[in-house]
């Protein structure tokens, strides 16, 4: 029989309570912000009007319009005019081969090292305004949590998509498993300044981003799988397990967008939609190409399967955007969520590189198994 030592005794209660409680606290949302000196706009569509609502020194200010489009003001939190287009239609799954393609993941609210990441590569110009011409932008997930300024960063990229089109050119919008969380309830990585605003504005902060908002509209219409001639880009990854929802992106994009809002423990125990929130081997959280699950072998077995080159992936955080099983996967995830540096990838014809803060233009690092953040 084992004895423990009387100068330890007295801490085994307190070390067992703590390992008892520890994941029910770590489940708990941050308590909210004291204050907000700036957020917004929110625009929510209501009886064919818009109506925005801002923060403004920690108190809600409101205008309306008696249209379905129109250009929503500056006023507190973004510092640009929002024009305000017809709800959005369901994204394209497939598209094919584009000239130049320019990927970026995982912002996490950090909206100004974004700025400065796309204004010094070129693909905005310094009035935010859309730069890049014919070409592609694609952002593979996690807009929101953690940083301090997502609502911003949904409104540029909701900005610059309109402006890419007219120009000739496209910004695609891949859902996130910070997406789908944050619709479903789950707050343990909201900045508490988003707390606060929900309070103010008087809705829960899911339901600022709720059907009939003009952000959670257009979000509910974006794709979890967009495959590009002949690459497959996505939050997460294509498992072996999961291989058959990247067979048919389109149907699989189309359950993504109907289980959007849906409570986390319905998605989860509902067998149409359990595959797509498998936090191991759904598309959103894969990360077994990195952890040693899926060797090189495999992965090409999977490519093989679905006639790809490569697939692009974000969720999974890097020191530099990265090349793994020979460049047969791309992790793009920079760490931008950190607030301090941040990486484009660039694909020009097939030729792959990796766009810096400052503007510079390098080889993909060269990934290692298991170094992932």
């Amino acid at each position: 029989m084992t004895t423990i030592r009387p100068s330890f005794r007295h801490l085994l209660p307190l070390l067992l309570m703590l390992l008892a409680s520890g994941p029910a606290l770590a489940a708990e949302p941050p308590a909210p912000a004291a204050h907000v000196d700036a957020d917004g706009p929110y625009v929510f569509r209501e009886d064919g009007r818009l109506r925005a609502r801002w923060i403004c020194d920690d108190a809600v200010q409101e205008q309306a319009w008696d249209a379905a489009q129109a250009t929503v003001p500056a006023r507190c939190g973004y510092a640009h005019p929002v024009a305000v287009a017809l709800p959005a239609p369901v994204a394209t799954a497939v598209l094919p081969q584009a000239p130049r393609i320019v990927a970026v993941s995982d912002i996490h609210g950090q909206y100004g090292l974004l700025v400065k990441l796309l204004r010094a590569n070129g693909v905005i110009d310094g009035d935010d305004n859309w730069a890049l011409g014919r070409d592609t932008l694609v952002i593979a997930g996690d807009v929101f949590d953690r940083g301090p300024q997502v609502t911003e960063a949904f409104w540029l990229l909701y900005g610059l998509q309109q402006q890419a089109a007219a120009a000739g050119g496209a910004v695609h919008f891949v859902l996130g498993n910070h997406e789908t969380m944050v619709l479903y309830d789950d707050l343990r990585y909201v900045n508490p300044k988003y707390l606060r605003s929900a309070q103010l504005l008087g809705r829960s902060y899911p339901q600022l981003y709720g059907a009939d908002s003009v952000i959670g509209q257009w979000l509910r219409t974006r794709p979890v799988l967009l495959r590009i001639g002949d690459t497959l880009f996505l939050h997460g990854g294509i498992s072996p397990e999961a291989l058959q929802l990247a067979l048919d992106p389109a149907a699989t994009n189309a359950a993504y967008q109907a289980s959007l809002g849906r409570p986390k423990a319905e998605v989860k125990a509902d067998p149409a939609t359990a595959p797509l929130y498998d936090g191991k081997t759904s598309p959103i959280w894969y990360r077994g190409y990195f952890d040693g699950r899926l060797d090189t072998a495999g992965v090409q077995d999977v490519l093989d399967r679905l006639g790809l080159k490569r697939i692009v992936v974000g969720h999974t955080s890097m020191p530099h955007v990265s090349s793994f099983h020979g460049d047969r996967i791309i992790a793009i995830d920079s760490s931008i969520k950190k607030g301090e540096n941040g990486e484009l990838l660039f694909i020009e014809d097939g030729r792959l590189s990796r766009g810096l803060l400052d503007g510079t233009r390098v080889p993909l690092a060269e990934g290692r198994i298991g170094q992932d953040d």
